[in-house]
């Protein structure tokens, strides 16, 4: 389980590296924050390799393995990955 802390962490750097201009570090935080986000929830994903921003703040994470997941934070403040 994500600690609330933890969790708060998470989506401040997701929200923060989605509001400016990407970088190569700030892609890879972003990357290994995501997996995080998708390992602690216990999904299968062994590595986040690529990832997108969506409209609605959600980002696509999308696993070495091949599976993908829409992360987001829902209306309990929550972080919440769904199987695309």
């Amino acid at each position: 389980m994500i600690t609330s802390a933890r969790a708060a962490a998470i989506v401040f750097t997701i929200a923060a590296l989605g509001a400016g201009p990407a970088t190569a570090a700030a892609d890879l935080a972003l990357l290994k924050d995501l997996t995080a986000v998708v390992v602690l929830l216990g999904l299968p994903c062994d590595r986040v390799v690529g990832a997108a921003r969506q409209a609605d703040g959600s980002h696509i994470a999308v696993c070495r393995n091949g599976k993908r997941y829409r992360i987001f934070i829902n209306a309990e403040g929550r972080v919440v990955a769904l199987k695309q």
